[in-house]
Formats: C-alpha cells, sequence, structure tokens
C-alpha cells in the first residue's frame, strides 16, 4: 500500500488547525496544518502536499494569493478553499488554476469527502 497523500490545512483560526487534521486523518490522509501561508511556505515539504485546504481571508499573504503564488512557481497543486464569508463577498475567480472547490463554515464531512475525491481521484 502506499503511502497517504498529505494535505495541508492553512487556516489561522485555531479550531480548524486543530479539527481538520484530525478528521483528514479520519479520512485516510496524511495532515498537517500552519498557522499562515507564510508559515506554509516556509515549511521544507511543501512540493510533497499533493492537496491544499486554504482559508480564504486571514492577516497577511491570504489564501487566493497563495495559491496564485505556489502555481507561479510551478507547485501546481489542487485547492480546496474553506470561508466564513458570504459567497457575495468572495473573491471573484476562485475556482481556477487547480482550485477544485470552496467550501463554507462549517462544512459537513460528507461535503469534506465530495471535494478530496475531486482534489485527489483514485485516493
Amino acid at each position: 500500500m502506499g503511502a497517504q497523500p498529505l494535505v495541508a490545512v492553512v487556516d489561522d483560526d485555531e479550531s480548524v488547525r486543530e479539527s481538520l487534521p484530525d478528521l483528514l486523518r479520519e479520512l485516510g490522509y496524511a495532515a498537517t496544518a500552519f498557522e499562515s501561508a507564510e508559515d506554509f511556505l516556509a515549511f521544507d515539504r511543501v512540493a510533497d502536499a499533493r492537496c491544499l485546504i486554504l482559508d480564504i481571508a486571514m492577516p497577511g499573504m491570504s489564501g487566493p494569493d497563495l495559491h496564485r503564488k505556489l502555481v507561479i512557481q510551478g507547485h501546481a497543486v489542487p485547492v480546496i478553499f474553506i470561508t466564513g464569508l458570504a459567497e457575495r463577498s468572495r473573491p471573484p475567480g476562485l475556482l481556477q488554476d487547480g482550485a477544485v472547490s470552496c467550501l463554507s463554515k462549517p462544512f459537513s464531512e460528507g461535503d469534506l469527502r465530495i471535494a478530496l475525491a475531486a482534489a485527489l481521484p483514485g485516493t
């Protein structure tokens, strides 16, 4: 059996950083969490991440800004955005350049499973 795909969670909300990796592990993924986009970029295994779950609105670099930076750097990794923002307040064009979904907080385990299946088909 192969290694579990690494899913990186980047969210400034401590409760999300504590609970979401646990759920991802229950679903069969390796998971690690970061408080900010800058912390993720300092991670020595950025290229190992097979999927990113990014909060849209964070202090410093936003989730969409991190996604664009990674694409420019050649790290085209599937992204699932998560947000507490109302749909009308979300930045336009989120579901481009590898983004597969945008889930509104709080989201269900079922919605997360669907998004992960789209991001990591065959896992």
